[in-house]
């Protein structure tokens, strides 16, 4: 017997509040542009803010977030990335390297010395492109991005 008082909807997706409504990749990356070239690459479609810690790259699929993390991760090898992720009710953080998901970090710790610019992004709702210095990974074809990541590649010193 069911009771007459519950109603249970077909589609549960506006229930569920766990859904991201967006994702940051924060990255040591020195630059916007040459972090924007490695997600043209990965075919990550991302806003890429500078920081004073490094490039932040704001996901235009805030669903995408893991798999965004993963791309961004493998082409930057052994260097970690975090990505984190707002949801209605929480925040998460997570580090990623290699492709891989390594460990959750707790998110009041990351964002303990996080740049203004991060909060602004993360809790605040501010456009990426209203971030001097902001570029997009959207539109950037595999030959450009080829070229920044060439022209940021440090330069060796020294006899080989």
């Amino acid at each position: 017997m069911t009771d007459p008082e519950i109603h249970v909807p077909d589609d549960l997706s506006e229930l569920d509040d766990e859904r991201p409504t967006i994702a940051l990749v924060v990255t040591p990356v020195a630059g916007a542009q040459p972090l924007a070239a490695a997600c043209a690459l990965a075919k990550v479609a991302a806003d890429v803010v500078p920081s004073d810690v490094g490039a932040i790259a704001v996901l235009r699929d805030p669903l995408s977030g893991r798999a965004g993390a993963a791309a961004v991760s493998q082409l930057l090898r052994q260097v970690p990335v975090v990505l984190l992720e707002r949801r209605a009710s929480q925040m998460s953080a997570t580090q990623w390297v290699a492709g891989e998901h390594v460990r959750d970090l707790p998110p009041g710790l990351v964002l303990s010395d996080a740049p203004d610019v991060l909060e602004e992004l993360l809790l605040d709702g501010r456009v990426p492109s209203a971030v001097d210095g902001a570029v997009t990974s959207v539109g950037m074809s595999k030959l450009t991005a080829m070229r920044v990541l060439a022209a940021h590649r440090p330069r060796r010193t020294g006899p080989r």
